[in-house]
């Protein structure tokens, strides 16, 4: 196994911190694989503060998180990759996002009326029930993609594995894991690129062997391992390149100014109407439980100044 550095040094250079909440991309020498790594600590923590759900829900939160960063690698550009399910069982949304930047945030919506006792132990086909699982991509600059695929597997990973055959043709393996009590996720993904370095036998050769062994990988191992040591135990017996580290972070996108805009957006009479009737306007993140609250006193700065009069 080498590095674009050193694998050594590499490892000298990540915090015990930053191995909680660090991302890696490598590649087999010499073919058309490609893989990506990740595990989160800190980033799913926040977010298992945000969603003080049953820990079935928290569990595929961190799964959600884990591909969402994994998927980060596809863009080449400022933007965001959204991971998104909606279904029409006891879980009717889940989705997690990830930027550029690999900021990530997550959140969950419960069906309402249902007690949470009633989630404990439910599989992703149990929460969701019948839906579909979509992968959003929002450049800042640029046209807007989405492609969407049924929730039609036993788990996430089933379900992007399937994603990836049918709307890009790309052999694609992933291994996700989430543990609320250590408040750890992780995952992994091997992925077939188009033919270019080598011819189709060596790809195949490649890509079986390492699919093979990253299929012995433990819970344990990939929740507890830091990557330089989890890529030697799986394919040290492969020309395998470790790419330098991506710290990753928990960070929500909401602000007072956002908020600001989307009521500007609905003009002052409408705004002026609103905090008539309830005193004052309150706008809730989902992500990250803020709270923005918008009164009387708010109306010049947002709308610049006193209406004028029509006589």
């Amino acid at each position: 196994m080498v590095d674009d550095t050193s694998s050594q040094d590499i490892a000298n250079n990540i915090s015990k911190n930053e191995d909680r909440d660090v991302m890696h991309r490598f590649l087999f020498d010499d073919t058309d694989l490609r893989g990506e790594v990740a595990t989160l600590g800190d980033s799913y923590s926040q977010v298992l503060v945000n969603n003080p759900f049953p820990e079935s829900v928290q569990t595929l939160l961190g799964e959600f998180l884990a591909a969402a960063s994994l998927l980060s690698g596809r863009l080449k550009f400022d933007g965001i990759l959204t991971l998104q399910a909606r279904g029409e069982g006891p879980l009717p949304l889940i989705m997690a996002e990830c930027s550029n930047n690999k900021e990530l945030r997550a959140v969950a919506q419960l069906a309402e009326g249902v007690d949470h006792s009633e989630y404990q132990g439910l599989s992703l086909p149990q929460l969701l029930g019948k839906g579909v699982l979509a992968i959003i991509v929002e450049p800042e600059q640029g046209q807007r993609y989405q492609g969407i695929v049924p929730l039609d597997a036993d788990n996430l990973a089933g379900c992007l594995e399937h994603y990836f055959e049918q709307s890009e043709q790309l052999k694609t393996r992933f291994w996700l894991q989430a543990d609320v009590a250590s408040k750890t996720a992780a995952g992994m993904m091997l992925q077939a690129m188009p033919e270019q370095t080598c011819d189709t036998s060596k790809n195949q050769e490649t890509w079986e062997t390492a699919e093979a062994v990253a299929a012995t990988l433990t819970a344990d191992e990939q929740l507890g391992l830091d990557h330089q040591t989890l890529l030697f135990r799986l394919f040290h017996e492969l020309q395998v390149r470790m790419f330098e580290a991506e710290p990753v972070r928990f960070h929500c996108r909401c602000s007072r100014e956002a908020s600001e805009r989307a009521l500007v957006s609905l003009g002052r009479q409408e705004v002026e109407s609103l905090i008539a009737e309830q005193e004052q306007i309150i706008i809730d993140c989902q992500f990250c439980n803020q709270q923005y609250r918008f009164g009387n006193e708010d109306l010049d700065s947002m709308f610049g100044g006193s209406p004028k009069q029509l006589h």
